[in-house]
């Protein structure tokens, strides 16, 4: 079998992305020897893209996987030896795409006279401030304040890269900022708390939120993030969401009312093996509990918890050892897995193996999301008896945070609830095609359709303070005379 069919994907723990830009002679099989060339060095290929024809020859660009920078040099050496092929440039993709950074602030309104000054500045403004003062509500009228969330990291936890500061967690907040800004229309404003002392980062955050529709807590460890945002969701009026612990459990939730669907089973009747014991661990072991499960057992690096358990605890988990595990079975992950019908790994590459797939009840669901290299290969869990297998690059917690925060701010909801990250859930699951898991990221429509779930639940819930603007009414977020007019059809006089 030819070297590239057998790829060992352990060793792209660290993948590298550059664009190889080529010259190539324009004939068929030409492009088809050149991949295979790139594939015969154990490099993966992305995307690829025509960047202009010539007389005899085509410009490509090309998205290349390497593991390292020797391994890249040995790539551009390989397919610079083929016959009618040449290399015009090695560019570092990432590098590029993040040059000056990926967000911005810009005007909503026209600035190009005089009187355009004199209104959106003073004396104009003065009046809009007037008014603001005399009704605080107002300002979700004539601010955008109503359209904007906080994204705050201490950058403790960030990625896969664990305690790299706030400043290196940058780019992290700002690629948030672009799906909130891209997909839902959200104007994102990433805040960087240099302190690792969660009553800084709740004082500090207290005092800022009346900037801001929503805050979202990014890339904080646990188990300082559980005291955070508790804590700022009992101080404020708005919606505190730690992404990393709900993001990822509405999707993982989603993905598994997905599965147990088609497998008819009943999410009551099983036995859930959660491992990771982490801010996103408890909070899929919470969701799932939430969603029905009764027997779900959460792992960590000493085994299962379970009530009693003395060592290697805390506070978060002692918590949650309290409610999960009804038998108290004890023992590491390879003990509890066997006989459990779900696995959800949130946790370290390769630490399930095959053996332990087939241990599990017939036709398992495994979900092995550790990033960037998963508990097991999802197609390694298939091969062991997996009904479905999935990993990290599948089950992405972006596919819940914009049309959570949409909806929340279409609410202007107070906090978020139970019932509200469900009815994204159920949302998500519904926009699922039939031969996928979750439904595709880039669809726009797909995040509109969790935005209006979660309003909905929000009203009902009591958590919401306004249907401004209406449910599915995207448009009015884009032009300052469409969200007036969304104000006077909730009632707001607006003088000529």
């Amino acid at each position: 079998m030819p070297e590239h069919e057998t790829i060992d994907r352990s060793r792209y723990r660290d993948l590298l992305l550059r664009r190889l830009t080529v010259r190539l002679l324009d004939v068929p099989g030409g492009f088809g020897r050149f991949a295979d060339a790139v594939g015969s060095t154990g490099a993966l290929i992305g995307d690829i893209r025509r960047v202009r024809i010539e007389d005899e020859h085509v410009v490509r660009d090309v998205d290349v996987h390497v593991r390292d920078r020797d391994h890249l040099n040995a790539l551009v050496a390989r397919v610079s030896s083929l016959e009618n092929v040449e290399v015009l440039r090695v560019l570092d993709h990432v590098l590029e795409m993040h040059l000056g950074g990926k967000l911005e602030v810009v005007s909503r309104v026209p600035l190009e006279t005089v009187s355009d000054l004199l209104t959106v500045y003073t004396p104009g403004v003065a009046q809009v401030c007037q008014t603001i003062a005399d009704d605080a509500t107002k300002a979700y009228t004539y601010t955008h304040i109503w359209n904007t969330v906080a994204i705050v990291t201490n950058g403790t936890a960030v990625l896969g890269l664990g305690d790299i500061g706030p400043v290196a967690g940058m780019p992290v907040m700002e690629g948030k900022g672009v799906i909130l800004r891209r997909m839902v229309d959200i104007s994102p404003v990433p805040i960087l708390i240099d302190s690792r002392d969660p009553d800084v980062i709740v004082e500090v955050v207290s005092h800022i939120a009346p900037t801001f529709g929503a805050v979202q807590l990014e890339d904080i460890a646990a188990p300082e993030c559980f005291q955070i945002e508790a804590e700022l969701s009992r101080r404020l009026d708005r919606v505190v969401f730690h992404d990393d612990q709900h993001g990822t459990a509405i999707v993982v939730t989603a993905a598994l009312m997905t599965a147990l669907d088609r497998l008819e089973r009943d999410l009551s009747d099983l036995k859930v093996v959660v491992n990771g014991a982490g801010a996103a661990g408890i909070a899929i072991t919470r969701m799932l509990q939430g969603a029905g499960a009764r027997n779900v057992i959460l792992c960590d690096r000493a085994g299962a918890l379970y009530e009693g358990r003395s060592e290697h605890m805390n506070a978060a988990k002692e918590e949650i050892a309290a409610t999960t595990n009804p038998a108290n079975e004890a023992g590491s992950l390879s003990d509890v897995l066997r006989g459990a019908h779900v696995f959800v790994g949130v946790s370290a590459p390769d630490l399930v193996t095959p053996e332990m797939v087939a241990g599990m009840a017939p036709q398992p669901v495994v979900y092995a999301l550790a990033n960037p290299v998963p508990e097991i290969d999802k197609r390694l869990a298939l091969a062991a008896g997996a009904a479905f297998a999935t990993d990290g690059r599948t089950l992405n917690n972006a596919l819940a945070f914009p049309g959570v925060f949409r909806g929340c701010l279409d609410a202007r909801a107070k906090a978020i609830t139970p019932e509200m990250k469900l009815a994204a859930s159920r949302a998500i699951a519904r926009q699922t095609p039939s031969s996928d898991l979750v439904p595709n990221f880039m669809d726009r429509e797909m995040h509109r359709h969790v935005a209006a779930a979660v309003q909905q639940a929000a009203i009902e819930a009591g958590a919401a303070r306004t249907r401004v603007p209406d449910p599915g009414t995207f448009e009015r977020h884009h032009t300052p005379n469409e969200m007036l007019a969304g104000g006077r059809a909730n009632g707001d006089v607006i003088e000529q």
